[in-house]
């Protein structure tokens, strides 16, 4: 820390803010001003890496090492070797070609052997360096021409005491723009090395607290970032990637923990009463014994709901394990305690199939229950705003319809959002204005998030899981065929369909590729025709480019019966509950990831009837796709495919992450990382225990980093 006479900075804790604000306003200067960059490269990182800032430089960390410290002997070099560092005598050097064709060609010989040197680019200024019978040291990737070994492009310098003493060379992330325009990796790794003889220590003030440093045996942040970018030696780069990781992950542990801190003193409605709402339903009108996951969920729920304090919890469960029964019995917990409740579901499909499920199982019980989505109008909109704000209707399902500000709760106790990573922050963020204190909010999801990606996640939620299927559920038999067997596949669909039942025929639609999908889709229908003759067969189909009015008269006329195969995209991944349907093709199954699968399978076997699952690939299939057929075909628990999901594609965005608030990870990975994720939840948890507000001198740069993030202040507040 800096002191002045002999004083900390803890007690002069403005001097820290002054001294540390210097530091900013260094890492803040365009990247144009270093050495080796200038105003055209400087455009040319921005648009191609993201890079603006001194800063942004710092932290545009290599991705892998070559190890200089080796030494090749050219008679060892054979069909499989890499990259090779060899220490030789130059002769022969020469152009070849004329034109495009123009190069400069040189021989490298060690004393073992002898081998060709190539450059297509650069070939006049490296004329003008290279001298005949000098020694050199020479660095590249093995390459071959008849047979013959070769290096093209190699780096190549001068043997000195300097260039021999070379050691882990970085290996940053680029382009083919950027290589063609002279900024090749070794330039970035020069451009970098000159930034760190423009800053020192005082420039990179550490950004955790020294007891921390301490504890947990971290290497000064200065330190981390200098051996990241040019380590001296393994045990230098492990030490700096091992700080860095735990900082990424310290900084959002902390953030998590911070949230939760302020759920936990947000205070909320006391559901303290177990009434005749509840009661009647459980005695009298539950369809089915609960399982003993869904009663630990509901004690759960009612424990949370008693404290005083607003419930924030997310309930997982695979697609049929019971989830819509919990919110119903949670939301008649709120109206025995004198609350309405609502549940917000991401589309109108799933909207009506929530609300005709819940007003099935009320019916008996008079309790009305209302549907409010932007298709409803009118008389019926008006009348359903009306009975909102008077009290007189208690629940109500919907869109995101029941967040515009024209609707208005007279005593909204409980929110349940369905599938939240489909709502944007601000979206969900508006019901909080709907009560003076805000709802208790449960939060379901069929989407299996593994416990490292929750952790990360939804840390600041309590978490309840459901982990077994209502009795009277048959697990799915998942099948993987190629294309060869379609003849067979369709020929089983028709004996099911003849049987009685319905059939789904998935096709993908990736946005990358959206034009050929969508024809290949269209292609597919026209063939699903021929196999499923209409003067015998009823078939509809749905997609995104659909009129929306279109699409859902397609959808119902599948859901009431009136179809017997529904050809469609993923938009019936979430949302269509068809106990008939027994039986779902998956076309082209090796372009979809492990979850979208597993989602889609879920549409079937939600009846008593054994289904199938036919995941329908080329015959050609790629190692990764081939393990995916094969993780399907092996379990249905949607945990093991969600944790195997996320360790070969990693979190990436795929449940929703981004706009979730998770920070960007640079360099930590959540599924390699999961021990640092532990230790820095509990360091996070242990710090806020002392310093709540991080009010403390030493504890003023974490405060200053998450203020620097004050854009999701509203994520805060927010499940």
């Amino acid at each position: 820390m800096f002191g002045i006479a002999g004083k900390t900075s803890h007690q002069y804790p403005g001097l820290l803010i002054f001294v540390s604000t210097l530091h900013v306003f260094m890492l803040d200067t365009p990247v144009e001003y270093l050495k080796g960059v200038g105003p055209q490269r400087g455009e040319l990182l921005r648009k191609e890496l993201e890079i603006s800032t001194f800063e942004d430089l710092l932290y545009h960390y290599p991705y892998r090492y070559f190890d200089r410290t080796q030494l090749t002997q050219i008679c060892s070099i054979g069909q499989h070797t890499d990259f090779v560092q060899i220490v030789g005598t130059v002769v022969n050097i020469a152009e070849e070609g004329v034109g495009r064709k123009k190069r400069l060609v040189a021989t490298l010989f060690d004393g073992t052997g002898s081998i060709e040197l190539i450059w297509f680019q650069g070939a006049d200024r490296l004329k003008k360096t290279l001298q005949e019978n000098q020694k050199y040291i020479v660095f590249g990737r093995v390459s071959f021409f008849n047979g013959v070994a070769n290096l093209a492009h190699p780096e190549i310098d001068p043997l000195t005491a300097e260039t021999a003493k070379a050691g882990l060379q970085p290996v940053y992330p680029t382009t083919e723009k950027l290589k063609s325009k002279g900024l090749t990796n070794r330039s970035i790794a020069r451009i970098t090395q000159n930034l760190f003889e423009k800053i020192g220590q005082n420039d990179l003030p550490e950004t955790l607290p020294a007891d921390v440093i301490a504890q947990y045996q971290l290497c000064r942040r200065y330190y981390a970032l200098r051996w990241i970018h040019f380590p001296d030696n393994e045990e230098h780069l492990q030490a700096a990637r091992y700080r860095l990781k735990w900082e990424e992950l310290f900084l959002s542990q902390l953030k998590i923990a911070r949230l939760r801190l302020q759920h936990t003193l947000q205070p909320g409605y006391r559901f303290e009463t177990v009434g005749d709402c509840f009661n009647t339903f459980f005695k009298e009108h539950l369809p089915f014994q609960l399982t003993n996951a869904q009663k630990r969920v509901l004690k759960e729920i009612r424990t949370d709901t008693a404290t005083g304090k607003q419930m924030n919890r997310l309930v997982q469960g695979d697609v049929g394990s019971g989830k819509t029964i919990v919110a119903l019995m949670t939301m008649l917990l709120a109206l025995d305690n004198g609350f309405q409740a609502c549940m917000m579901a991401p589309t109108e499909i799933l909207a009506q199939q929530h609300f005709q499920g819940i007003s099935s199982l009320l019916e008996k019980m008079n309790i009305p229950v209302a549907l409010l989505t932007g298709s409803t109008k009118g008389k019926e909109r008006k009348d359903i705003l009306e009975q909102l704000a008077n009290g007189s209707l208690r629940i109500v399902v919907g869109t995101h319809a029941l967040i515009e500000e024209k609707v208005q709760f007279k005593n909204l106790g409980l929110a349940v959002i369905d599938e939240q990573h489909r709502f944007g922050v601000s979206q969900r963020a508006r019901l909080w204005q709907k009560n003076t204190l805000p709802p208790h909010v449960l939060v379901m999801t069929a989407t299996p998030i593994p416990r490292t990606l929750a952790m990360t996640l939804y840390g600041d939620l309590d978490v309840s899981v459901i982990d077994e299927l209502p009795p009277g559920r048959q697990e799915i038999k998942t099948v993987h065929r190629t294309e060869m067997s379609r003849a067979r596949v369709m020929e089983f669909v028709k004996k099911e369909i003849d049987k009685g039942r319905q059939a789904y025929i998935v096709y993908p639609l990736i946005e990358e590729s959206e034009k050929l999908d969508y024809e290949s889709l269209m292609a597919g229908y026209e063939q699903v025709k021929i196999w499923f003759p209409d003067h015998k067969y009823r078939i509809c189909m749905v997609h995104g480019r659909q009129d929306p009015a279109e699409r859902e008269r397609n959808m119902q006329r599948f859901v009431k019966g009136d179809a017997d195969v529904l050809v469609a995209t993923t938009v019936i991944e979430v949302g269509v509950n068809v106990p008939n349907a027994s039986v779902m093709v998956i076309e082209s199954a090796e372009r979809f990831g492990l979850s979208q699968l597993h989602q889609l399978r879920g549409r079937v076997g939600r009846g008593t009837e054994q289904s199938y699952c036919i995941l329908l690939t080329g015959n050609n299939l790629s190692k990764d796709s081939k393990q995916r057929m094969d993780i399907m075909t092996s379990t249905a628990n949607g945990f093991i495919i969600a944790e195997q999901d996320l360790a070969m594609r990693g979190p990436g965005d795929l449940y929703g992450t981004r706009q979730s608030g998770m920070m960007k990870f640079r360099i930590a990975d959540i599924v390699e990382d999961m021990h640092i994720v532990e230790q820095t939840r509990n360091a996070a948890r242990q710090l806020l225990e002392t310093d709540p507000s991080l009010s403390d001198p030493r504890h003023q740069a974490l405060r200053n980093i998450l203020l620097k993030e004050a854009n999701q202040s509203q994520w805060s507040k927010i499940s």
